[in-house]
């Protein structure tokens, strides 16, 4: 009942108003899966929370990895990745704590990658419209056009390029070289949806509704959103030079 072929990786710091919650409602669903926390010394208890739902209902398919200070969202997703692939998991998910990304939606992420035979599917804000609730209206419009400028510059064919819900299959995280990922912020979600473009790999950008947080602090800032505007334009450039990974055969 236990045994999952699908990881969840949510990364956290100062978390504690959601955690719990977050984790109850993916292992309430249907499909099994498993879920790894990879907590960036929240001083809030956050892994605290964490440890007693291991230790008391959880043990066999929730997993913590804690980390000392903040390291940036890159590397706790890279970590996670390496750890995700030492072990037999064939999807490997991104997810945040806050419930702005609906594990409802997991579901479908999953059939996207195992039933219809895509290698990384999206859970895409703007795939069909605008489909965010409770975000100022200055977030939205810079989110949005975002990930347009993202289109433009790189000529990369998805509409929701920043967005941080997804699910992998195992072998394309094989395949990139992950230690070759450059960005922490904002840009390592352009970065990774991008690399994976590049090899060759099938992309499904699958319509999801993106609520804004309802507690907790945003960990949202302008520095990030400055790492991506000239990190594009690094990326593209090396674009040109740059040999990627071979698409492996199936």
């Amino acid at each position: 009942m236990n045994e999952s072929d699908s990881i969840v990786i949510i990364p956290t710091y100062n978390e504690k108003e959601n955690i719990e919650k977050i984790i109850r409602a993916v292992f309430s669903l249907k499909k099994c899966f498993h879920i790894l926390v990879i907590d960036d010394g929240s001083p809030d208890g956050t892994s605290k929370i964490v440890h007693n739902l291991i230790d008391n209902e959880f043990g066999n398919r929730l997993f913590i990895m804690e980390r000392s200070g903040k390291q940036g969202l890159g590397t706790a997703y890279i970590s996670g990745f390496k750890w995700a692939l030492q072990r037999d998991y064939e999807y490997i998910f991104e997810m945040d704590a806050d419930f702005s990304h609906s594990p409802e939606d997991l579901p479908r992420l999953y059939a996207a990658c195992h039933n219809d035979g895509y290698d990384l599917a999206i859970g895409s804000r703007y795939v069909s419209g605008v489909n965010v609730v409770n975000w100022p209206i200055g977030r939205v419009l810079m989110s949005y056009f975002a990930s347009k400028y993202v289109r433009f510059v790189t000529g990369f064919k998805v509409n929701d390029t920043t967005a941080g819900f997804k699910c992998y299959r195992r072998r394309v995280l094989e395949t990139i070289e992950l230690d070759k990922i450059r960005f922490k912020g904002y840009a390592f979600q352009i970065e990774m949806k991008y690399t994976a473009y590049k090899i060759g790999f099938k992309i499904k950008e699958v319509p999801v509704i993106f609520i804004n947080r309802r507690e907790g602090i945003s960990k949202m800032n302008g520095g990030i959103f400055g790492e991506a505007f000239f990190g594009v334009i690094r990326l593209r450039i090396d674009s040109w030079t740059k040999k990627y990974p071979k698409l492996p055969i199936q």
